[in-house]
């Protein structure tokens, strides 16, 4: 497919909250992202959201024109009118025109994304539990990504979240899929990015250790995947909102 690459990043607002202390000491207990924009050619699209220690805690609908909540007890402390999100995204989009038509420019360099997938909880049998696909060092934020189950493809009760911006200004994002571990089946997430060559597939699922008897504890059982490993304190989001890549 052909794709204009130009990127544009909006205007970004970083608080800190530190500890007291000066100099080279000083130590950040809590960082707010405040209104973290950007505006893209490919689409055309763009994003505007607000993030808390590194967690989103809403986004704006550019459609419907509404703020998304993806941690509710926030909203019940603040109010954020969408019309200023909005305002910030039709300023980047006018940079972006104005730049592209006065300058040359060169096509951003398309990273490789780095993806992981592991479980919510432990592993038991048939017990409810969430996949969880973690997609890091995305640029530009433009991706697909896509759930299979035994290569079927799977889109019941899947969510992500919104790019999530790094330090380096590259972006992550996480994909969700509930499920009932069996140790018949076998998970993909399926990642498109312009860094990639082709899909990258990354292999989840159960092995049985002992096959001759009953399993029923996570003794007893193997996780395989391409890279598993734990991430505290990750919040689940309260809404869907999906984005396609292609």
């Amino acid at each position: 497919m052909v794709l204009n690459r130009a990127l544009i990043l909006g205007a970004l607002t970083l608080t800190t909250m530190t500890s007291l202390c000066g100099g080279e000491d000083i130590v950040a207990d809590h960082i707010g992202t405040y209104g973290t924009d950007f505006y893209q050619s490919h689409g055309p699209s763009g994003q505007y959201i607000h993030q808390f220690d590194g967690d989103e805690e809403f986004y704006v609908d550019l459609e419907k024109e509404e703020a998304v909540w993806r941690l509710p007890m926030f909203d019940k402390l603040r109010r954020f009118h969408p019309q200023g999100a909005l305002r910030n995204i039709a300023i980047a989009k006018h940079n972006l025109d104005v730049l592209t038509k006065l300058y040359n420019f060169t096509p951003v360099i398309n990273e490789v994304p780095e993806v992981t997938v592991f479980s919510k909880s432990p592993v038991m049998l048939s017990q409810p539990n969430t996949l969880i696909c973690h997609v890091d060092n995305i640029f530009p934020p433009v991706i697909n990504i896509t759930w299979l189950r035994n290569g079927h493809s799977v889109t019941e009760h899947v969510s992500e979240t919104s790019f999530l911006l790094r330090s380096d200004y590259s972006y992550l994002k996480i994909s969700y899929l509930p499920f009932r571990p069996s140790d018949d089946d076998v998970y993909d997430c399926k990642v498109e990015h312009w860094g990639l060559d082709e899909p990258l597939l990354k292999h989840w699922g159960v092995l049985s250790i002992y096959k001759n008897r009953k399993m029923d504890i996570l003794d007893d059982l193997e996780l395989f995947s391409g890279q598993v490993h734990h991430v505290p304190f990750l919040l689940l989001p309260s809404s869907a909102h999906l984005f396609s890549g292609k």
